[in-house]
């Protein structure tokens, strides 16, 4: 039997923590971060189909269907490192996850493109193997492929899983605009941080499973730097809702309010119309990638 396609689940990913200890000497920055996979996912297909060729589709319009995407960058890093003849495949991202949100929506479908081809190419790769990979076409690739609640430091690509955080309900809002990451990191090279997150105070939180604790340690260095219009008011507004916790995800825009009370976390969603584009209500989940379907010929 030949594997013929495989779907998989890409979650998104926000920053329960995020601080950056410093700018390297190779222009990348050594973080400390506690990030965590939540429900909203892209769905991603890779499928074989006659001929040599890749095809990259996708259901939103913004995003580059070339060697720009990351999902392309993997299916070509997987090909070039396991030195494998490449078969025609057509890759194609239906995308819930909000493109430039902080999100990791990229990394996610690049990670999923990896977890794919492993099972349809049979070629058995580890998880260690394919994260190896991953780090090579982005530093949010190898958690997108892990999952779960994990402290990343390094660049983000030294993981070390922690305990499940506790049942709750995240409302996510992203507004109608992007941040550009790099441009982020030059505000923080230019600029510096005023104060240090709480890093031991965040780790014993979550690995307590605290909720009180994690929601009143939640912190995100790029909101020192990175202005974001209409920040204070979402998070008036998640706060009023009744929300534990409130913090945005990597270099933004997206908000997210962590709430013990699903009634008051849609209530919240609702408030946040006027402010916000993409708005979802989701939960914690433990991992990363997950293939929902394989299909044998």
């Amino acid at each position: 039997m030949t594997v013929k396609r495989v779907e998989v689940l890409a979650y998104a990913k926000i920053n329960l923590m995020l601080d950056i200890i410093r700018r390297r000497t190779d222009g990348y920055h050594d973080l400390f971060m506690i990030m965590q996979s939540v429900g909203v996912a892209d769905r991603v297909t890779v499928e074989r189909e006659p001929g040599r060729k890749l095809r990259l589709t996708a259901s939103m319009d913004d995003i580059p269907l070339d060697d720009k995407n990351i999902a392309w960058k993997a299916a070509a890093l997987f090909f070039k490192t396991t030195g494998l003849r490449r078969p025609g495949l057509h890759i194609h991202l239906e995308k819930h996850i909000p493109h430039a949100a902080g999100l990791a929506g990229g990394s996610a479908d690049g990670a999923a493109v990896l977890v794919a081809l492993n099972r349809l190419m049979g070629t058995g790769l580890s998880t260690d193997q394919l994260c190896a990979m991953g780090v090579q076409i982005g530093a949010d690739v190898p958690f997108c492929i892990v999952g779960g609640t994990c402290l990343a430091q390094g660049i983000g690509e030294v993981l070390s899983p922690l305990k499940p955080m506790p049942s709750c309900h995240i409302v996510l809002a992203k507004p109608d605009f992007g941040v550009n990451t790099g441009k982020a990191y030059g505000l923080f090279d230019t600029n510096g941080k005023t104060h240090n997150a709480d890093q031991l105070g965040m780790l014993t939180a979550v690995q307590n499973r605290d909720l009180p604790a994690i929601c009143g340690k939640l912190e995100n260095v790029f909101e020192q730097f990175v202005e974001v219009p209409g920040r204070i008011e979402m998070k008036e507004v998640l706060r009023a809702a009744g929300a534990a916790g409130v913090c945005m995800s990597g270099s933004g825009p997206t908000l997210f309010g962590i709430f013990t009370d699903k009634a008051q976390a849609l209530a919240a969603a609702q408030d946040l119309a006027p402010f916000a584009k993409d708005i979802a209500v989701t939960k914690p989940v433990r991992q990363g990638c997950k293939i929902v379907e394989v299909i044998e010929v």
